[in-house]
């Protein structure tokens, strides 16, 4: 999804109206209830909200110059991983093996056989179409935040094909340009 994401992909930034805020608030509030602790220092009621739309129909949610969140078509907000590392219990995790970093860090979906190996995680209460963030064999940190495409127990029944959706990884574009978009947000409101 963000393989190749710059600020040239972003289309349009409007600052948000309180209602519109309100709404973003309690859709994260109820998508992730390990963040309610900190919500409002994450997205002040005060501090201007900003919803940056992509192309692909994808809307960032920047708050203070920083991205936080994204969504596509409406779905459910999901953190970027810089916010996921600094709260890293907020989402359902799965863990991949070690032969799948690789392949997960260049952009590739996950596939089943990847979590279901000797190495591999599954939390039996993610369902189908669930926003998770995949842990790696070994490592402490996220390497990415996905979609999943089935339930985890079908993803153990089945044990092929493609089981998560990877929607934003390490190092990808919007990993890179996480403070490029920022500055081009701060940048576009000053010169109002």
């Amino acid at each position: 999804m963000f393989k190749k994401f710059s600020t040239e992909e972003v289309s349009a930034q409007n600052q948000v109206k309180a209602s519109v805020q309100r709404k973003i608030r309690q859709s994260i509030a109820d998508e992730y209830p390990g963040l309610e602790q900190v919500l409002e220092d994450l997205i002040p009621k005060k501090s201007p909200l900003i919803v940056a739309k992509c192309q692909n129909h994808l809307n960032l949610v920047v708050v203070n110059n920083v991205p936080l969140f994204f969504n596509i078509r409406d779905g459910p907000y999901m953190p970027t991983l810089r916010l996921l590392h600094q709260y890293p219990d907020i989402m359902k995790k799965l863990q991949v093996d070690r032969g799948a970093i690789r392949f997960v860090l260049s952009g590739a979906n996950i596939m089943c056989p990847g979590l279901t190996s000797p190495g591999g995680s599954l939390d039996d209460e993610v369902g189908a179409e669930t926003p998770v963030a995949i842990m790696a064999e070994g490592k402490q940190h996220a390497l990415a935040i996905g979609f999943t495409k089935m339930s985890a127990k079908e993803i153990r029944d089945i044990n092929k094909g493609i089981g998560v959706d990877n929607m934003h990884y390490l190092n990808d574009g919007l990993w890179k340009s996480g403070y490029i978009v920022a500055l081009a947000t701060s940048l576009s409101f000053a010169a109002y």
